[in-house]
């Protein structure tokens, strides 16, 4: 195909699509402790926003922003049909908790917000945000025709039932509990066979609609003989840590209870080292925090037993999964010169830490109560495990947390009914907020759907990306507009698929093979968002991980941008496949289904698909022109091929 035959058609719709932003740069970390994981692999978790964003190349989430609105050239703004009908909500206007702080702090402060976004925006918005997918052209035409004012909140209700709403929070909260086949930093291996049993767990236990304080109970609480049956045992084997003593372990699993349901990454300093002289900057509760409290939340998980188990058929010492029991006996001692921790000696006359929760009141286990039943029950029933679970999820459909990064937060610095003193100050944007959004999700019987609804029908969840006046970045915490973010790569690759019509299942490995034996079984999935980790997509893999999926141990996932990016964009023939006039596997492309369209309704109906929108005059000007002018179907894919390389297409505004 000629890109070259059609400048005029390329330059107006490819401008600034080859966005390359965030081009990775190591932020300088300095400190004490060389050997700390801090300094490793693992040093972006502990990153402060300003480290984030050195590392990133950007200067904000703000400046990211501006830049995708400014490469929109005020496309966006064209609304056809009037579909943009509000007027500023005012605080007092609203019934929704959101909407009440939100817009209370921009009246106190003086800041107007961004008008609210149009029908065609939102309901792209919504659908990528909720359940990884664009939606169809047919569906955004009755969308914007309804006339029903409480559409908005109807359709988000209509996206949480859908089972791509599991699949997209299945992908969520695998990259959040690292569900992989292996973790090669300890040699543990859960093999396809576990990574799809925690997998098919994930994926009942949000089918069900359980609550979240349930699963994470159940995470942490595991119990069972084999982790390729019982799905839930995977979480806890994957905290296991080599190489040193016992206390290793117990230290690993505190240490990433932690972080996962109560956002406090800096435990795992804790558990080193007082904080006092090691975290002064970062955590009020940290330089309070001695490690003689990290021992005693760890000592919960001192009666925890880890086995491999030879497989029943055939078995081979080689391939094994993993059974997850809780000892009779079991203590977390004072007596440990080697490791991944420094040593651990005795305090004074104290060679046994006793199990007390280090957070709140210093609770400890009930009578006869298993010690992980303890700390599973202490956890979920932390306030901050609501706060924690809120800012997750608040960031994943806000963009910016509450707290940020949403891995660190101080428990000393959240209460707004109890700030710490000065110099010190809340540490979150809005701590009322994400107290009563808390308070909220444990009213509503912790169920990810409804604070999901609480969200997505806010009126500041409909805020616009552009911005009208002269945009003040400190506004940023503010959420006094819509923040941009480049979609996940699993996004970006079935919005390919679906909006051209032309499948790209992707084929996953999910048994193990045994040496001399079959070959791994395998299965075929019709959408990248329903593969069940990174390391699991065959051929796919060679579009998804130039945008950054991550690898759910050493790599996050990221949204920054690359050249990379840009080229498989543009040249991968995954995309160029999908831009032709043809039938495939039986179906017809989005191409050939509206070839033979006037001119002006096939430009109309490719952008509704690729974009769900509908070209401005100039837009559709410009197309046309390129239609009528040389091999019209050769036109038609240059115009496809374009649309998928615009930046209103690869990233969610």
């Amino acid at each position: 195909m000629k890109r070259s035959a059609y400048p005029a058609l390329l330059g107006m719709l490819f401008s600034g699509a080859t966005l390359v932003m965030g081009q990775t740069q190591d932020a300088e970390i300095t400190g004490d402790h060389a050997e700390c994981v801090f300094f490793g692999v693992k040093r972006a978790e502990f990153m402060t926003e300003a480290m984030r964003v050195a590392r990133a190349g950007r200067a904000s989430f703000s400046q990211e922003t501006e830049e995708i609105v400014s490469r929109l050239g005020g496309q966006r703004m064209f609304v056809p049909g009037g579909s943009r009908t509000y007027a500023n909500q005012k605080a007092s206007d609203s019934n929704n908790v959101i909407d009440r702080h939100i817009f209370g702090v921009l009246q106190a402060k003086g800041v107007q917000p961004a008008a609210r976004i149009s029908d065609y925006e939102f309901i792209r918005r919504a659908s990528l945000d909720l359940t990884g997918r664009v939606p169809r052209p047919e569906r955004v035409t009755a969308f914007v025709s309804d006339g029903d004012p409480d559409k908005r909140a109807k359709y988000v209700d209509e996206l949480l039932a859908s089972p791509e709403w599991v699949d997209k929070w299945a992908m969520f909260f695998g990259d959040l509990y690292k569900n992989t086949d292996q973790i090669r930093a300890t040699g543990t291996l859960r093999r396809a066979e576990g990574r799809e049993a925690f997998y098919s767990w994930i994926v009942k236990s949000l089918r069900d609609e359980k609550p979240y304080n349930k699963m994470a109970f159940e995470l942490i609480a595991a119990e069972g003989p084999n982790t390729w049956t019982q799905g839930e045992l995977n979480w806890q084997i994957g905290n296991r840590t080599t190489g040193g003593p016992a206390q290793d372990n117990y230290d690993q699993m505190a240490s990433a209870t932690a972080e996962t349901f109560l956002g406090n990454s800096h435990f795992n300093c804790i558990v080193c080292h007082n904080g006092r002289g090691h975290v002064d900057t970062l955590s009020l509760w940290g330089k309070n925090s001695s490690r003689m409290q990290a021992y005693g939340f760890a000592a919960f998980f001192a009666q925890t037993t880890m086995a491999q188990q030879d497989r029943a058929a055939r078995p081979d010492p080689n391939i094994y999964y993993w059974s997850l029991a809780t000892a009779r006996t079991g203590t977390y001692a004072l007596n440990t010169t080697t490791g991944n921790r420094p040593p651990r000696t005795p305090i004074g006359s104290t060679r046994v830490v006793a199990p007390v929760y280090p957070f709140g009141e210093g609770a400890g286990p009930n009578a006869g109560e298993p010690l992980r039943t303890a700390a599973a029950r202490l956890v979920t029933t932390d306030f901050n495990f609501s706060r924690a679970t809120v800012n997750y999820i608040w960031k994943e459909l806000m963009v910016r947390g509450l707290v940020e990064p949403v891995n660190q937060m101080d428990p000393d610095r959240l209460d707004p009914d109890n700030p710490p003193p000065a110099p010190w100050t809340l540490q979150p944007s809005n701590a009322a907020l994400l107290r009563d959004l808390a308070q909220d999700f444990i009213d509503n019987g912790y169920s990810l759907k409804a604070l999901m609804r609480r969200i997505a029908t806010s009126d500041a969840y409909q805020l616009s990306a552009q911005y009208d006046g002269q945009w003040d970045p400190t506004w940023e915490s503010l959420h006094a507009r819509r923040l941009v973010k480049r979609l996940w790569a699993e996004e970006i690759y079935d919005a390919v698929a679906q909006t051209s019509n032309v499948p790209g299942p992707v084929t996953m490995t999910t048994t193990t093979r045994v040496p001399n034996g079959p070959a791994a079984e395998t299965r075929v999935v019709q959408w990248a968002m329903q593969t069940t980790s990174p390391s699991s997509r065959g051929g796919a893999a060679g579009f998804l991980n130039p945008f950054y999926p991550g690898d759910r141990e050493e790599t996050l996932r990221r949204r920054d941008g690359s050249d990379q990016q840009a080229l498989t964009l543009m040249n991968n023939a995954f995309v160029m496949t999908r831009t032709r006039s043809s039938v495939t596997a039986g179906q017809e492309s989005l191409l050939r289904r509206h070839i033979n369209k006037t001119d002006r309704e096939l430009v109309e109906s490719l952008y509704l698909a690729v974009l769900t929108r509908l070209p401005n005059e100039s837009e559709r000007a410009t197309a046309v022109g390129a239609l009528t002018s040389g091999n019209r179907t050769q036109a038609a894919e240059n115009l496809l091929w374009s649309l998928y390389n615009k930046v209103d297409f690869f990233f969610n505004y």
